[in-house]
């Protein structure tokens, strides 16, 4: 349960919930040839423009989705946790990827091929629904998220990108601690989209009125209904 009232559905893709609970005939029809690999912090899963041979499952740790411009400069514009799923819609379109992931920390993703995917998605109206389902809500998400960055000052943006993170981080064993974001300044500022002097300069503002704390790259978010407020959703 929240602390606090927040709209996470209008920013976080639901993409956990595909898989979750599917029969297990047709699990192990879209698992049957699945492997785990262990990706080291910064590892590349798929780069933009490359073509998808199937599709990764987050089974524990933080992958960054985001685009690069002409210039190679990154913006971060969706993190994803345990339980996600990525890759599915270049390879649903039979398109190039539009977007690049990457490990925000070591972790273990799945990877299913391309041939079984597309044949659990034949035979299970389940999984396909919920892949029609998620994918519509995303739509909506980036719509949210494009309006919304767009009008928000970078403080305000960074408030948001806080209190997102923090959905993805908690600890439901850890419920009444505050949350601790490990990520890097570097990351956090191509995700609020801002210069990482700036970045530095609004959490040293946060860390003054004691809404965080700070230990080494770790964000220590002590007062979140606060910084809840200061993001200006209302």
């Amino acid at each position: 349960m929240q602390a606090f009232d927040f709209p996470y559905d209008k920013f976080n893709f639901k993409s956990d919930a595909i898989l979750d609970g599917l029969p297990e005939e047709e699990f192990n029809l879209i698992s049957a040839n699945s492997v785990a690999h262990i990706y080291k912090k910064g590892e590349i899963l798929f780069r933009e423009g490359s073509y998808p041979t199937g599709v990764y499952y987050i089974k524990e740790g933080k992958v960054k989705k985001y685009k690069t411009d002409k210039d190679g400069k990154e913006q971060i514009f969706y993190i994803c946790k345990n339980g996600e799923l990525l890759g599915y819609h270049a390879l649903l379109s039979e398109e190039k990827y539009a977007d690049s992931s990457a490990t925000l920390e070591e972790s273990t993703i799945g990877f299913i091929p391309k041939e079984d995917f597309l044949k659990a998605l034949q035979v299970s109206s389940i999984l396909a629904n919920r892949i029609l389902k998620c994918m519509s809500h995303e739509f909506g998400v980036l719509v949210n998220e494009i309006t919304v960055f767009a009008q928000r000052s970078v403080r305000e943006r960074l408030a948001l990108c806080l209190i997102l993170l923090r959905e993805k981080y908690k600890k439901e064993d850890e419920i009444k601690k505050p949350v601790e974001l490990d990520i890097s300044r570097d990351d956090l500022a191509k995700f609020v989209g801002t210069a990482r002097e700036t970045l530095v300069r609004l959490l040293r503002d946060l860390k003054e009125e004691g809404l965080i704390e700070t230990k080494g790259r770790k964000i220590i978010l002590k007062q979140s209904d606060k910084i809840s407020k200061i993001a200006n959703l209302s």
